[in-house]
């Protein structure tokens, strides 16, 4: 076998792994041991050194942090100020947080930046290898979670399939496709990754989390920061594997019960985010036919106009 069959085949064998080893059911453990195996490896595979880099760009780190603190103060609000005992304050906040983690990314890398929609995982390239490995992925975790599982009645299940979808798109396009990509373009491979991995554990703090269960999410965030990276698309995280997971999650604790009508607020949410998207890749287009400029990162590509 190559040294170029071991790279394509190392990392989703590592991902699978970790998966698996959620069964084991010990987080504090999960949390160690899974981003101290995926530097392992990335000093073992052939071609995968940790690459370490320093070519800082402060906006995008000042934008990074103001809409990080933004989203943890709106969910801090959410969950631990107004709580249930407020539900259109809660609900207001966490939409707003979830918001800000979308919108504010798009607007940033598309209309300030004039960065390609790309830069955020939203590519078509490399859809069917994202969607093949997204679907491996999902079908393990989907067989150590919800196979089998008694779901209870709809209206204690379907709505909160609605708030898993929401939350895992804000995650994926805030987490991965903006924080990850940024700290990546600044300090490296290594630092990126970590430091997404890192941000995502923590933020859950607005969730009212503790420290045990942070570094769970830390490990847990290595994996989904590494899937990412393995393919630079969303695909491979959303819609199955992260929602599938908060999904599960949400079941399992029982302590957030939602009514029906909160599926139309999810909805909204979610109407609000594709529809930016929508615009941003429209505004995309238009700069492409028009002054053929679109940036990928920090240099600029030009073709000429027709």
């Amino acid at each position: 076998m190559d040294l170029q069959a071991v790279r394509r085949m190392a990392w989703p064998l590592f991902l699978v792994g970790a998966l698996l080893l959620l069964g084991a059911g010990n987080e504090l453990l999960y949390g160690i041991t899974i981003p101290a195996l995926a530097l392992i490896l990335m000093l073992v595979v052939p071609g995968d050194r940790p690459r370490l880099a320093m070519r800082v760009d402060w906006p995008d780190l000042a934008v990074v942090a103001v809409l990080y603190t933004g989203v943890v103060a709106l969910f801090w609000l959410a969950f631990r100020v107004f709580t249930q005992q407020n539900t259109l304050g809660l609900f207001l906040c966490f939409a707003a947080g979830m918001l800000l983690g979308v919108v504010g990314p798009v607007v940033y890398t598309t209309w300030i930046r004039r960065r390609a929609l790309a830069e955020l995982g939203f590519r078509r390239d490399n859809l069917r290898q994202a969607l093949i490995l997204g679907l491996v992925l999902a079908a393990v975790q989907f067989l150590l979670t919800l196979w089998g599982y008694a779901l209870p009645r709809p209206v204690d299940w379907v709505p909160l399939l609605f708030l898993a979808l929401t939350v895992g798109l804000f995650e994926v396009v805030y987490f991965r496709g903006f924080v990850q990509t940024r700290l990546e373009a600044c300090f490296g491979s290594v630092p990126g990754v970590g430091g997404a991995a890192a941000l995502y554990a923590a933020y859950h703090i607005g969730y009212g989390m503790g420290l045990r269960e942070m570094v769970f999410l830390f490990g847990l965030g290595v994996v989904y920061s590494t899937a990412f990276a393995v393919v630079r698309n969303v695909a491979v995280l959303w819609p199955l594997l992260v929602p599938m997971r908060s999904f599960y999650s949400n079941l399992r604790g029982g302590d957030i019960v939602l009514p029906w009508a909160a599926i139309l607020g999810f909805a909204d949410v979610l109407a609000v985010m594709v529809t930016v998207l929508w615009f941003a890749a429209r505004s995309e287009r238009r700069r492409r036919d028009g002054t053929g400029t679109v940036r990928r990162g920090g240099p600029v590509h030009r073709r000429q106009p027709p």
